[in-house]
């Protein structure tokens, strides 16, 4: 039987990303350079800690300036480690034939506030009304592949687990939505994303 709803994973699945173009961006605005800006933001989990929620941009801001040594503009900031995302067009086929099929569709990332103000920005048109569910790591306080995010998007999504479909492009990620009980997949192409979902019965006529 077809899934009952189905929840992709954002980087790498609907939209590409670029992190090294993201701190060559953060690097021009706060005049250092970008080996100096993915150390301040990778090491000791900052950009993790933006992602779970555990700090505001303010809070990033202000320890990215400590650990650079400069006080770039925050809005510029946050544009330049924000812009760095390209839709993946191959996609696009695919949540249509869901859509037509009535398949519920839903958002489950880890991200954080400036990226998703960014995408949801109206620019692209697929988020956030394409989908009717969005569980967003910096929202809800939780990251995959924690468990807690995994049976949170469950009841949002309103079925049983083992009727969820979901992809991503992380294999840890897909293991701990198997061991909640989805149906997961690792997602690397839209081709295969499509095959997959025809063999659960979903034919998508692409």
């Amino acid at each position: 039987m077809p899934p009952d709803f189905i929840y992709f994973d954002l980087g790498n699945v609907v939209f590409f990303f670029d992190r090294e173009r993201a701190f060559r961006q953060m690097a021009e605005a706060s005049g250092v350079d970008a080996a100096r800006v993915r150390d301040a933001v990778m090491d000791g989990g900052l950009q993790q800690a933006l992602e779970r929620g555990d700090i505001g941009w303010g809070e990033f801001h202000a320890e990215f300036s400590r650990r650079t040594g400069t006080r770039p503009d925050p809005g510029r900031l946050a544009r330049a480690t924000s812009d760095m995302f390209d839709l993946n067009v191959a996609m696009l086929p695919v949540i249509a034939a869901c859509n037509r099929a009535g398949i519920p569709l839903g958002i489950l990332s880890n991200t954080c506030d400036p990226h998703w103000r960014f995408l949801a920005s109206g620019d692209y048109g697929i988020v956030p009304g394409t989908f009717r569910e969005i569980v967003l790591s910096h929202e809800v306080r939780m990251a995959k592949p924690d468990r807690g995010i995994y049976e949170f998007a469950a009841s949002r999504a309103g079925v049983e687990p083992a009727r969820i479909f979901f992809c991503d492009d992380l294999t840890e990620h897909v293991a701990a939505a198997r061991a909640a009980g989805w149906d997961a997949e690792l997602f690397t192409a839209a081709h295969v994303l499509t095959d997959q979902l025809t063999r659960r019965g979903l034919p998508l006529g692409l």
